[in-house]
């Protein structure tokens, strides 16, 4: 059976270290290297009730998109018991857990978060929104759609427990996407001339914004525009390593709920 090691190199072969942005961590950051492998729970994120799960199922390795330390969101100053992250690591650590985390390498990588979601969407010829990232993508959809119908296509896609969208009402085809918080993109899908930009974690400016640009936005969630890539990575690695137990995560799942009076 392969080692962590040995599953983090075939994970930098889909998603080169190199395309992480500088002040990402990516790749194994917590366990053995060497430690061999016979199990392992692919999620989002890595949270309790994820380590939870792998150690339930006797896994010695998660992988996960969203780095579990050492971001620009959860730096690591410390790892007490009696702190939420601190619990986290050090649970992962005593039940001899490794973790690997491919994050934004897998977001530009070709077939990665913003491929599967492209994928998810249904749109054909999804290319790069912009050469020198490529985070985003762009493409159609096979015949025009209305856009209230495409919000609704969007969320019965994606699972979403709802979406927030913004923009006058009409056809829709060209579309771009960005998986997670890409509302720096909007002038990019404006330039290129989408009818739409599915992406998540926007603003009430941003939506404001949007409309005097002309350009319809829909916030599908973070969650939900990037969990796609989860099945991509489990399917990847049962290829790269036949016989290894490579499962989705059954716990991890969008934690923002909606409630919508009635209409």
């Amino acid at each position: 059976m392969p080692t962590v090691r040995e599953i983090e190199q075939a994970l930098f072969r889909l998603a080169p270290k190199e395309g992480a942005m500088d002040w990402d961590n990516v790749g194994q950051l917590l366990g053995d290297p060497d430690r061999e492998v016979r199990q392992v729970l692919v999620a989002l994120d890595i949270t309790e009730a994820v380590a939870d799960e792998a150690i339930a199922q006797g896994c010695q390795l998660i992988v996960s998109h969203h780095p579990v330390m050492n971001c620009k969101w959860l730096p690591v100053q410390s790892v007490r018991q009696d702190t939420p992250q601190g619990h986290l690591l050090l649970k992962i650590l005593k039940n001899d857990l490794s973790a690997i985390c491919m994050h934004t390498n897998l977001d530009v990588a070709p077939g990665g978060v913003n491929d599967a979601l492209a994928a998810a969407l249904g749109l054909e010829d999804p290319g790069p929104l912009e050469v020198t990232d490529g985070i985003c993508r762009v493409g159609h959809l096979s015949s025009p759609m209305p856009f209230q119908a495409f919000a609704q296509h969007v969320c019965r896609c994606l699972r979403a427990n709802g979406v927030r969208y913004a923009g006058a009402e009409g056809p829709v085809q060209k579309i771009a996407v960005g998986g997670g918080a890409c509302a720096d993109y909007a002038d990019a899908a404006i330039a290129a001339g989408c009818d739409v930009f599915v992406t998540s974690d926007l603003s009430y400016h941003e939506f404001l914004d949007a409309e005097g640009k002309g350009i319809r936005l829909i916030d599908a969630g973070h969650f939900p525009t990037e969990d796609p890539v989860c099945a991509v990575l489990v399917e990847y690695l049962c290829g790269q390593f036949p016989g290894l137990d490579v499962s989705k995560s059954a716990s991890h799942r969008e934690v923002i709920q909606y409630y919508v009076e009635g209409e």
